[in-house]
């Protein structure tokens, strides 16, 4: 594995690279990159069609003076670079908090090692609190929400494929139950089935070690030869699921409709892959689950809903986006 950059260089070059920056934090980054560069061009699609209203920006300054006018009317699409920075800050306070709740009895133990700790994220509590504080910040803006999140669903889908890719450098701990080679179908190639992590995180940094994944991949029966590397199954779900939702984002559907899709697929592919990754359990209404089934569930029962409100044609021009495209009084 490849927890770090300077481990990439090592193997590929025998060049050893004091970069002190994690592949995981590498992979998020990006993943946060093509999220926004994704949902940029669909906002400026939008708005060209009418169904997102402008944002007023500052105007250039004039050539002849030197003065500035006060502002003009642009794509919403100005706005993703400080929605991209609010979900990067939210989406990690929100994926400690749930990890901390996942993991309360460890967290009692060591409060401040698990606050401060590199790992220990979990993407639900990103998504959560990352979306909301998205939501509220359009809302000041006096943008739609609805529209803005069926233009940010398809890379958002793509974006946790990229993020499960550096848990997989990282070999963090994010993945599945012990694995038999015995039992590997001929047509699948054993990298895939499964995977032993050597050099991962926690032979570089016990520190960051969740004690739970940790003993669950020590306690393979002696025939095992590993786990499951369900890191890959999901980046290659997302892929696809993001090829789905890009395909469909010029439904005719109303505003909602593709985010609410992107919802039952991110609850389907979340629920399935848990049935064979390791993870923290706990008794609900007499069933053993885990905090990201009971959150799959959720999504997708929301998302089931949201198609359901939306499934009928769209106007031909959205009500919010009509009525604050068109330049205000007094502005130029």
């Amino acid at each position: 594995m490849y927890p770090r950059l300077s481990d990439v260089f090592q193997d590929l070059f025998g060049i050893h690279l004091p970069i002190p920056i994690y592949s995981f934090g590498a992979m998020v980054a990006l993943a946060i990159l093509t999220a926004a560069w994704l949902a940029g061009k669909e906002m400026d699609r939008l708005y060209a069609e009418g169904r997102l209203p402008g944002v007023r920006v500052p105007a250039p300054a004039d050539k002849k003076g030197g003065k500035r006018s006060r502002t003009s009317l642009t794509s919403p699409s100005a706005l993703i670079w400080p929605m991209a920075t609010l979900a990067a800050v939210m989406g990690i306070v929100g994926a400690k908090l749930f990890h901390i709740l996942e993991n309360l009895d460890a967290f009692l133990m060591d409060p401040a090692g698990m606050l401060f700790s590199s790992g220990g994220l979990t993407f639900y509590g990103g998504l959560i609190a990352a979306g909301l504080s998205i939501a509220y910040y359009l809302r000041k803006k006096g943008q739609p929400v609805a529209p803005h999140a069926d233009s940010i669903a398809p890379g958002l889908m793509l974006a946790y494929g990229i993020g499960r890719i550096g848990c997989y450098l990282a070999g963090d701990g994010d993945w599945g139950v012990c694995s038999d080679l015995a039992d590997k179908p001929g047509w699948i190639p054993a990298w895939l089935w499964s995977e032993r992590f050597p050099n991962s995180i926690f032979d570089r940094n016990p520190a960051d070690a969740i004690p739970f994944d940790a003993a669950a991949y020590m306690n393979c029966p002696p025939g095992a030869d590993g786990v499951f590397p369900t890191m890959l199954y999901e980046f290659a779900m997302a892929a696809v699921l993001f090829a789905v939702l890009w395909a469909l984002r010029k439904h005719p559907f109303r505003a909602g409709w593709l985010f609410s899709l992107y919802l039952v697929f991110n609850g389907i592919e979340r629920f399935l892959i848990e049935q064979i990754r390791v993870n923290n359990t706990f008794d609900l209404l007499g069933l053993t689950v885990t905090q990201a089934e009971v959150i799959a569930v959720l999504s997708l029962l929301l998302g089931l809903a949201g198609l359901a409100l939306t499934s009928k044609k769209r106007p031909a021009t959205e009500p919010e986006a009509a009525a604050t495209t068109a330049p205000a009084p007094g502005h130029p």
